[in-house]
């Protein structure tokens, strides 16, 4: 075990090799929490955004595979890589195709003491399980047994899938009536078990948790600060950053022991963007989203197993607690005996006991700005049953396939998906335009990272180990093809062969979101300007060089009016969606350089 004494505040717990379980008590490490006072300056993170993007409909003088083969930058484009923070991000792996997911965070509390009747372990495990989406490469739970006398948190943590990490014998040290959870992709430091959350530190006023999804834009200038008051930090995690920021104290001071909600408050004013925290104490949890509301954050209700009394339209607040539970996403409620309640706004922090939540307070958008939502949330990272901003997942994506049909129409027999992500899309494309809707890709669903190495003219074939065509609906017919997004362009193109090997007359590719242009700085791995496809190519080039009949993607307004057509919000003037990816107009700024 990796066990590190950082001057003045805390110490972190860690383990660089398989899985670790630990269980630590506040007084193994009886160091002060804040004991400096040295005022944090504000920070300022308002930067000039990029250069405005080049016309994706500019014809471009290079044929198509000269102009992939060029180092990004050749074709007259303005790189913008050399504003990327190049230490932060170091050590992640390549990224082969297409975007890969941020983190999701869990957590839950019985509303009875211990031992109650929820195995709240397991209940945060199953909850990680319906995130898995959200990260592949780690995960860890972190208990508590609650009350005044306790003093203990129970940690496993490891690396790799959730159904290897947490076994019956790890999951019976998980001992609880509240606990938290994360499961990792690596958005600001390596994939190495030291980084995996929740991250806990040990004070003199007790043990504190906590797990983060996003990605902080100003990390180099709270790093500065956290170091100026005598805090060490062992690791390039921008989570870990945050964990030690709260264990400073509040400008206005603190009279009987430490303010959480004015720490929190603290840490959300100095770093704005952008994170969804679930924070545990002993005996609480705090769900905290950034002023933007720039990555989600849920609450849910666990209700009595005697389900069948409520099915007919009895209230959620109606319904008895058995306990409570937060969690990035709504996905994997019912799978828990769960009912969705709210979202946690913008800029809020909520505490969780057993009595329920409780809104602490809300923080403002700095500069009375609106609020930023990840768009790519609706368009790809998100599971189809969540509800964000009040709709499902579903119901916005197929909407954005009517938009599709609308803008970018054409005259084929049959309208399909690539399994799954472009199904809602397709859905709702094949309604606007009265086509049938055929399944013609089959997926493999057992091609691991394990699979041989092909020959040649294997890998030439490409997709062929990942999906099948059914030939029947396929053969002597045009259709439409509709994905939710096209990164580096090395997936469909070898797709459109497929199809067209299996007799396909015309094949049209519909794009169910703008094109991507800009790199992700918020917690989202979008490769670098110069290997995203968009920017090398428009689209008439792209489907020439896919070897697509046509090729059209939804316009950014299309994108907002699918998103925003369903949405009944409280205050429509502080709506808004971060387009960064597609527009380059980054909501907070473009981020600091990292020093390390």
């Amino acid at each position: 075990m990796l066990s590190h004494r950082l001057r003045g505040v805390a110490v972190m717990d860690g383990k660089d090799d398989g899985s670790s379980s630990q269980q630590r008590t506040s007084q193994d490490h009886p160091l002060a929490a804040g004991t400096t006072t040295a005022p944090i300056s504000s920070l300022n993170t308002a930067k000039s955004g990029p250069e405005p993007c080049h016309d994706s409909n500019r014809q471009l003088d290079l044929p198509p595979s000269e102009i992939l083969s060029r180092p990004h930058g050749d074709d007259g484009m303005e790189s913008m890589d050399h504003r990327r923070p190049m230490g932060k991000r170091s050590g992640r792996g390549e990224v082969s195709s297409g975007l890969t997911h941020e983190c999701g965070v869990f957590g839950a509390i019985a509303t009875g003491d211990w031992p109650t009747q929820i195995d709240v372990a397991q209940v945060i495990c199953l909850g990680l399980v319906a995130l898995q989406h959200r990260g592949q490469e780690s995960a860890g739970i972190v208990t508590s047994e609650g009350g005044p006398e306790a003093i203990n948190f129970n940690v496993h943590k490891g690396m790799g899938m959730i159904n290897n990490i947490f076994t019956d014998d790890s999951m019976k040290k998980l001992r609880g009536s509240l606990g938290i959870g994360h499961t990792r992709y690596s958005t600001s430091a390596a994939s190495e078990e030291v980084n995996c959350q929740p991250f806990v530190v040990h004070t003199a006023h007790g043990a504190l948790a906590v797990a983060h999804n996003g990605e902080l834009v100003n990390c180099e200038s709270l790093r500065k600060d956290v170091l100026s008051r005598g805090v060490g930090l062992s690791t390039h995690s921008d989570s870990e950053l945050i964990t030690q920021a709260l264990c400073l104290n509040p400008p206005e001071g603190e009279v009987d022991g430490p303010d959480w909600p004015a720490r929190i408050k603290h840490l959300m004013k100095l770093a704005p963007l952008s994170y969804s925290l679930v924070i545990m104490l002993k005996d609480k949890i705090y769900g905290v989203r950034d002023p933007y509301g720039n990555r989600p954050l849920c609450i849910g209700k666990i209700v009595p197993l005697t389900i069948g009394a409520y099915r007919h339209g009895m209230k959620v607040d109606r319904l008895p607690a058995e306990g409570w539970v937060i969690s990035s996403e709504s996905c994997g409620f019912l799978s828990i005996g769960a009912r969705y309640v709210r979202e946690v706004e913008p800029g809020e922090i909520v505490e969780l006991t057993r009595d329920g939540p409780k809104t602490i307070d809300i923080v403002d958008c700095p500069e009375s700005r609106r609020h930023a939502f990840c768009i790519f949330e609706y368009v790809y990272f998100a599971r189809s049953d969540s509800i964000f901003e009040g709709q499902m997942v579903y119901s916005v994506r197929l909407q954005c396939g009517r938009q599709l049909a609308r803008e970018a129409g054409v005259d084929a027999d049959i309208v399909s998906s690539v399994p799954e992500s472009g199904t809602a899309a397709a859905h709702g494309f094949a309604r606007e335009t009265n086509m049938n809707f055929a399944e013609v890709l089959c997926k493999n669903r057992y091609v691991g990272r394990t699979f041989i190495q092909p020959s040649t003219r294997l890998r030439q074939l490409g997709v062929a180990k990942k999906f099948g065509a059914l030939s029947e609906n396929v053969a002597g017919k045009r259709l439409v093809l509709v994905d939710d997004s096209i990164v580096r362009g090395n997936t469909i193109g070898p797709i459109i062969k497929l199809l067209r090997d299996a007799g396909a007359l015309e094949v049209h590719i519909r794009i169910a979101s703008p094109p991507l242009l800009y790199p992700c700085y918020m917690g989202i791995n979008i490769p670098t300007r110069g290997e995203l496809i968009a920017n090398k190519l428009h689209a008439e080039d792209l489907a020439e060089y896919l070897g697509a009949d046509s090729l059209a993607y939804l316009s950014v307004e299309g994108l907002k009016k699918a998103v925003q057509l369903n949405m009944v919000p409280k205050k429509p003037e502080q709506v808004g969606h971060c387009t960064a990816c597609l527009t380059g107009e980054y909501p907070g700024g473009l981020p600091e350089e990292l020093e390390w």
